[in-house]
């Protein structure tokens, strides 16, 4: 029985409820009625839940389909305006006993170099990153209880907080790390991370098993449910995620929005981020194996239901796509993207050698940080690198409610400000900060305000003199 309330992964992701809900958004995918009131449903901006999306996603007529990408433009503007944060991953350790099929980091793989950086090659990294402009980080590491244990993700994030480079510094580190116990959640929580991530590659059980054969991530309903033991654990910021490829489209879409739907109803708070990764090659894995792939059309259009769905959810898309794809999707529902990344272990201190490729997949945007910075002001952006919500501790309900209300504009416009004047300052080309100052000017304009562009002007001028970290 499906219930979005249950903490059993069976019931909360119901596998006949999604085959219901396919052939319902099949059968109904030329309703223009039903799509008509769905639409209608999505313009008061509280979502939709995951049959619903799922109509929209399947919509076959041209005309409506022009009208939900414009909703989905509508929306993301109306709760995150024009901004998009900024931030970088960082692998720290390739070493794992899982037997993914999808990827590289497999425990059969004899060809790719197995590293583990040291706390002093952390270090190294993390300047390299702090020089580039960064100010938050998500750190990746495979699973092994040996070479990875949880003590040693706990000292690489005492490690990566604590180093002061120049005006550099690391305000916020996110974690994409193996589903864990209640009580390694808490440790987490207590180092101060921020948003723990896990991607759920499938929400299909028998497929999951299938690309699971061996280690500790072949146990679908542990994986399933870790988000509720993180958020148990006091950890308010999850992400979710699939990796789309593995299984059909639809069968994801619905399963990730029904994953959502149950940290609303069990936690009262939504996953703070939902990522969008499609399958790349990578040193083993080839793509084309997998027959469930997306073009771009699709893709886009996941993109845009997903947040009329989750108007309020954080969207992430990463350097697998291209630079072409990411301008697609940055107006349709993206307010978060990597730059200049690497998805080796290490790489940024210094080029890994090209016979010691660790990279988990290919990347198809290789542009440095600041040309991605440039590329957004272009397009009318406000590159941001504001962490001001976890400093403040505007996390969880607090954030979920002041977004809901569609007043978080209030904290992360003049946020965004201050922390692309930092960069502008610190690392920034000469025609990026020209650039930059020109779309500061502009911001400013739109901050209605009096107070409150006051505070912004003369935080500013603070941060030309040299001084750092303004939030509100």
């Amino acid at each position: 029985m499906y219930n979005p309330k249950s903490s059993k992964a069976e019931e909360f992701i119901n596998h006949q409820e999604i085959l219901d809900s396919v052939e319902f958004a099949k059968d109904n995918k030329n309703n223009i009625l039903l799509i008509n009131e769905i639409i209608e449903k999505a313009k008061l901006k509280k979502g939709l839940n995951h049959r619903e999306a799922a109509v929209l996603l399947m919509c076959s007529d041209e005309l409506k389909n022009n009208e939900i990408f414009s909703l989905a433009k509508h929306i993301k503007e109306d709760f995150y305006g024009n901004r998009i944060v900024l931030f970088a991953p960082l692998y720290l350790s390739n070493y794992c006993i899982n037997g993914c099929v999808y990827c590289p980091y497999h425990a059969k793989n004899q060809h790719i170099p197995r590293k583990k950086m040291t706390q002093e090659e952390i270090k190294n990294e993390v300047i390299a990153l702090q020089d580039m402009g960064h100010k938050r980080l998500a750190i990746e590491s495979g699973e092994d209880p040996v070479n990875n244990p949880i003590e040693y993700i706990l000292e690489s994030i005492k490690t990566i907080y604590s180093i002061k480079h120049k005006n550099g510094a690391i305000r916020r580190v996110n974690v994409n790390i193996a589903a864990t116990t209640v009580e390694n959640y808490r440790k987490l929580h207590e180092a101060g991370i921020g948003t723990y991530i896990l991607f759920q590659e499938t929400y299909n059980k028998r497929k999951y098993e299938k690309l699971h054969p061996t280690g500790p991530k072949h146990n679908y309903d542990y994986h399933t449910e870790a988000m509720d033991r993180a958020m148990q654990a006091g950890i308010e910021d999850v992400g979710l995620g699939v990796l789309f490829g593995l299984e059909n489209y639809l069968y994801e879409f619905i399963g990730i929005l029904m994953h959502a739907e149950h940290l609303e109803a069990l936690y009262g708070v939504g996953p703070h981020t939902i990522s969008v990764p499609r399958i790349r090659k990578a040193d083993d894995i080839n793509p084309d194996n997998f027959k469930n792939g997306i073009d771009d059309e699709i893709f886009k259009k996941i993109v845009a239901v997903i947040r009329i769905a989750v108007p309020y959810t954080g969207m992430i898309v990463s350097t697998r796509e291209s630079k072409e794809v990411r301008k697609e999707v940055l107006a349709l529902g993206i307010s978060q993207i990597s730059g200049g990344s690497k998805t080796s272990v290490g790489g940024y201190y210094e080029p890994e050698p090209e016979n010691e490729d660790s990279s988990q997949f290919e990347v198809n945007d290789n542009r440095t940080l600041d040309e991605v910075v440039n590329w957004l002001m272009e397009l009318g952006y406000l590159p941001s690198f504001c962490t001001a919500c976890y400093g403040s501790g505007r996390t969880g309900e607090r954030f979920m409610s002041i977004c809901k209300n569609e007043q978080i504009h209030n904290f992360c416009h003049p946020n965004a400000i201050m922390t692309l004047k930092e960069y502008l300052e610190d690392y920034a080309s000469k025609e990026t900060k020209q650039n930059g100052e020109r779309i500061i000017e502009k911001e400013l304009k739109t901050i209605t305000d009096d107070e409150r562009k006051n505070i912004v002007m003369t935080n500013l001028e603070k941060i030309h003199s040299g001084l750092r970290n303004f939030r509100f």
